[in-house]
């Protein structure tokens, strides 16, 4: 691979890199400001590399939540992968021992990249995608190994940091909100949380409102779901 390829390909994430690093950043503050280090910021960000999902961790971990309900929250919110999965079936097929590491390396940002992006000129496709998760990780672990120095050693208070993790997810609403002209789903969203939150209270409420979004979602009438593809 050229240096003008690797160029190309390190200006293409440069959008990432921006976002990666303030929320990468700010991840790491919390997860200090919950009496976790340096070396859990490296850890989490090299081994579970989920942007919503380490920040639900950093919740649950704190707040004393058992590995199974843990593990449940984390694979619901991370769900849609399973998507950007199928839609990359082609893409992956031949990457051969890269494979494993692509499926893993997967985000939102780099699925955005690898299915939108054209490789430099004389760079294949399978390398393009591999330098591009390579580097998109990078930028993250940098991002929470900063934040996590940052909380720790600075002398500055990060009182509200953790309000990131909701100003993240109002984020990600509003833009599948503005992004999509069937609100359905969303709507099915914002009614089943209120409503556990109503029944079940703050502390449980997670957990069966997803339930219940997946259960309505998938009850839907096909009639309706066909309208939207």
């Amino acid at each position: 691979m050229t240096k003008e390829a690797l160029r190309k390909t390190f200006l293409d994430t440069l959008p990432v890199l921006a976002g990666y690093l303030f929320l990468g950043c700010g991840f790491g503050i919390l997860l200090s400001q919950n009496g976790y280090g340096l070396g859990w910021a490296l850890a989490m960000s090299l081994f579970i590399y989920a942007g919503s999902g380490q920040y639900l961790a950093v919740e649950l971990l704190a707040g004393g939540a058992g590995l199974i309900t843990t593990a449940i929250a984390t694979l619901l919110v991370n769900a849609r992968h399973l998507f950007y999965g199928i839609s990359l079936l082609d893409t992956y097929q031949d990457t051969g021992k890269a494979k494993p590491y692509l499926i893993f390396a997967l985000t939102d940002e780099t699925y955005s990249l690898v299915t939108q992006a054209q490789p430099p000129e004389g760079v294949s496709r399978k390398k393009y995608c591999l330098l591009v998760s390579f580097l998109d990780q990078c930028y993250w672990v940098v991002g929470c190994c900063l934040g996590a120095l940052i909380g720790t050693y600075v002398p500055v208070s990060f009182e509200g940091v953790s309000f990131v993790l909701t100003a993240l997810f109002v984020t990600l609403f509003v833009e599948q909100w503005l992004s999509h002209k069937e609100h359905f789903p969303a709507i099915v969203g914002v009614i089943s949380t209120l409503c556990c939150l109503l029944i079940c209270g703050k502390d449980i409420f997670l957990i069966p409102s997803m339930v219940l979004m997946a259960l309505l979602l998938t009850l839907r009438p096909k009639a309706k779901r066909r309208t939207t593809t």
